[in-house]
């Protein structure tokens, strides 16, 4: 199945993986331009939380990883438990809600607000495909299918 045809499909939880891979890179470019807020403690912090994050997307949406890279097997049970739309809707919301906190920090928004916006978003793409009740189908491109399901 090309790309064109998974996105015909008009399952969210393809469009919720692909907006994930644009989240992280976001996420990870964010996370290392803020962190250089010096007067700023708490925009330093939440940049780390948002690289972070990052990582954490990397393995949520490309599976085959938790294979190739070397981790724990602590992590990787929190990873697999992050299988479903609505567990990765509540992912995304927990990690947007942590973004979004960067607001209260009374000197005025960063950028990292753009990574709050695109968690929410992916966030629910997801829990649109949950409520739906569309099968989590993932995308072939990012080893999806046979892969992940020799990975659960």
């Amino acid at each position: 199945m090309s790309l064109k045809e998974e996105f015909a499909t008009r399952n969210f939880s393809i469009y919720g993986q692909w907006l994930g891979i644009l989240t992280m890179i976001l996420c990870f470019a964010l996370g290392i331009a803020n962190l250089f807020y010096i007067t700023r403690p708490l925009i330093i912090i939440m940049a780390a939380v948002c690289l972070a994050s990052s990582f954490l997307i990397l393995f949520i949406e490309v599976p085959l990883l938790l294979r190739i890279c070397p981790t724990s097997a602590k992590f990787d049970n929190i990873i697999r438990k992050i299988t479903t739309n609505f567990m990765r809707a509540a992912a995304y919301a927990g990690m947007a809600l942590a973004q979004w906190l960067t607001l209260l920090d009374g000197s005025g928004p960063t950028s990292l607000i753009a990574a709050a916006v695109f968690l929410t978003l992916t966030g629910i793409c997801y829990l649109l495909a949950g409520i739906k009740g569309q099968a989590f189908v993932g995308s072939k491109t990012l080893g999806g299918a046979g892969v992940a399901q020799m990975i659960v």
